[in-house]
């Protein structure tokens, strides 16, 4: 037994030491290649066994003989260990260096390809989570390019939105102030709808520019479905009947939603409005409300002949205004901004689909 502890003491003491030597030299590399640690590994792995062998081999006096026999026969496992060391990291290295230059080209606005050899488990959860980041990062640049494209429109749809007004005002303020006017109180009127209709657009850029900020402030109150529609149908409802436009609302349930009611009146007031003119005369506008699976869903079903696929995506982006033309009263193009802003403010979404004879778009709220 005693023979038994010294032999472990001395092969424990001749491992340590090249152990020790070991972390020494794998700290003064931890900078250089895995080739090299892989290496130092395998050279302390077999190094250790070796100083532990002749420690022992040293204790119990062995012969010359039998000392060389151990001696070459740890030599050759550490030949082989120290190669198999070197071929692994070597092709992990390689791998690494694959891995490398793949997400470099991602990483200087491409896509990031992984690379098809293959690689330890390590490396490919990380070929994973790469590709994974390339596909956010791709998601990001093209909301980025849409977001700067629909900035750009609605900066020279504003622009030429408030020159025409602009214009208009200026002619028949000169024609009054030159007392040329032939109906004086005709042009007061028009002066007068001209300002409201620019007032009701920088209203849009205020509230559009308190979404965007973050800024919006909610007071949630539960308040009834019911409601809510009767009040925005009554609102719409001389819209409707200037435009020949019959207003339905008949599919509405009475069931509670915990919202801004001054918010999602607006939101289903610019849904209305917007249906409404888009609508030709003698059309119908269905509003409809009713509970779902995942919350509430409000929809208003218009008759303007349906938007075109490609188009449905940009519905909701700031400034889209279609193929309409871009005079009044087709607005700023900021009506569904604003919707999808609030109601995203209320962790809800809104969304839009093409029905037979029309477009519906839908709200989906949390229920209270």
């Amino acid at each position: 037994m005693t023979d038994t502890l010294l032999i472990a003491l001395f092969a424990f003491l001749g491992a340590a030491a090249a152990g020790l030597l070991g972390a020494f030299a794998l700290r003064l590399t931890r900078h250089r290649s895995l080739v090299v640690s892989l290496s130092i590994v395998a050279t302390v792995a077999v190094t250790a066994m070796l100083a532990g062998t002749l420690a022992v081999a040293w204790a119990m006096f062995l012969s010359p003989h039998d000392l060389t026999v151990v001696t070459t026969v740890v030599a050759m496992a550490a030949v082989v260990s120290l190669v198999t060391a070197m071929l692994l990291g070597r092709w992990v290295a390689a791998r690494s260096r694959e891995l490398t230059l793949a997400a470099r080209s991602f990483g200087d606005g491409g896509t990031f390809a992984a690379p098809e050899a293959p690689a330890t488990a390590e490396l490919a959860d990380l070929t994973r989570e790469l590709a994974a980041t390339s596909a956010k990062l791709d998601s990001s640049r093209m909301r980025e390019r849409a977001l700067e494209t629909s900035r750009r429109e609605l900066v020279a749809w504003i622009s030429h939105d408030l020159r025409t007004p602009l214009a208009g005002l200026r002619a028949m303020s000169e024609a009054l102030e030159d007392g040329v006017a032939v109906d004086s109180p005709r042009y007061l009127r028009q002066i007068r709808t001209e300002v409201e209709r620019m007032n009701d657009m920088v209203g849009d850029l205020f509230e559009l520019s308190r979404i965007h900020a973050g800024s919006l402030a909610l007071t949630p109150t539960r308040v009834s479905v019911y409601d809510l529609v009767g009040d925005a149908l009554a609102g719409a409802d001389p819209l409707a009947r200037e435009h020949g436009v019959r207003l339905v609302g008949g599919r509405i349930e009475e069931v509670p939603v915990e919202v801004d009611g001054k918010e999602m009146s607006r939101v289903l007031g610019n849904l209305l409005i917007n249906a409404i003119r888009r609508t030709p005369a003698d059309g119908t506008v269905a509003v409809a409300a009713h509970r779902a699976p995942d919350g509430v869903v409000l929809s208003v079903t218009d008759g303007c002949g349906g938007i075109p696929e490609e188009d449905l995506p940009r519905v909701f982006d700031t400034g889209w205004r279609g193929s309409h033309a871009r005079t009044p009263p087709a607005g700023a193009g900021l009506g569904l901004a604003i919707v999808r802003g609030i109601v995203e403010a209320h962790a809800g979404r809104a969304e839009v689909r093409n029905v037979t004879g029309g477009c519906c778009f839908e709200v989906t709220l949390p229920p209270a």
